[in-house]
């Protein structure tokens, strides 16, 4: 891979061969193509592929000793998911970060879970959530300290909310932008501070509904998504220059 070369070759690459015997993906055994796909998406997640770095479907295959087939399907698989994008005769490259989309997306985030959380606490029935009571509510001790479980746990917690209102297409569309924002927004838990904020933030979030208290459940899901995406700028923008210093 060239940075257009000097940054990528056996460094990179080694990062790349290491991840791809990592956990299957759904219940069944992973193909060769989902072997790469993961461990290409695992290097650009921790900056080891840095935004705007460029490779061939050749310099993969070569790497990981396997034919370009499983590289190519593994590389538009991403391209589709906007991690990369093809170069015009020059193969491909990692897309560089639009903080102005991660900041409309981030926006679209809010308006979609405040009308959820609204529409949850206006009914008259109260809702259970009770999954969410048995992770959230709990004593510190019983809290979390894994960054990824706690990740997919955070997404688990506000999709939930969306799906609780029943509507099929808010929840599609909340989902998308949850893929989205993925390779940002797991930024928020990479250090223990926000992982505390997390569990006490929600756990307010999560009171607030049970109680149907619209006003402050709508308030404090808001600040909540603002403050993580302020982070989540912050803890980027700060690994990205680090990684480029490297």
């Amino acid at each position: 891979m060239n940075r257009t070369a000097s940054r990528t070759p056996a460094k990179k690459a080694g990062a790349v061969r290491r991840r791809t015997a990592v956990a299957p993906v759904g219940a069944r055994k992973p193909s060769l193509a989902d072997s790469v796909y993961l461990g290409i998406k695992q290097n650009i997640f921790d900056f080891r592929l840095l935004p705007g770095d460029r490779f061939t479907e050749n310099e993969i295959a070569a790497r990981l000793h396997v034919s370009r087939t499983p590289v190519r399907e593994a590389l538009y698989r991403l391209e589709r998911e906007g991690y990369l994008q093809v170069q015009f005769r020059s193969g491909w490259s990692v897309r560089e970060l639009d903080f102005r989309q991660f900041d409309d997306l981030y926006d679209l985030r809010i308006a979609l879970e405040t009308a959820c959380v609204r529409t949850l606490c206006d009914r008259p029935e109260r809702p259970s959530l009770n999954e969410l009571k048995s992770i959230w509510l709990v004593a510190p001790k019983r809290r979390l300290r894994d960054g990824e479980q706690v990740c997919a746990l955070d997404e688990a917690f506000h999709g939930t909310l969306v799906a609780a209102t029943g509507n099929r297409e808010m929840a599609r569309c909340h989902l998308e932008v949850t893929e989205r924002i993925r390779l940002l927004r797991r930024l928020d838990f990479t250090e223990e501070g926000r992982i505390t904020a997390t569990y006490e933030e929600h756990a307010q979030i999560l009171r607030a509904v049970l109680q149907q208290r619209g006003d402050r459940a709508v308030q404090l899901l808001r600040n909540h998504i603002e403050t993580s995406k302020a982070e989540v700028k912050k803890i980027s923008l700060h690994k990205l220059y680090s990684a480029r210093r490297r």
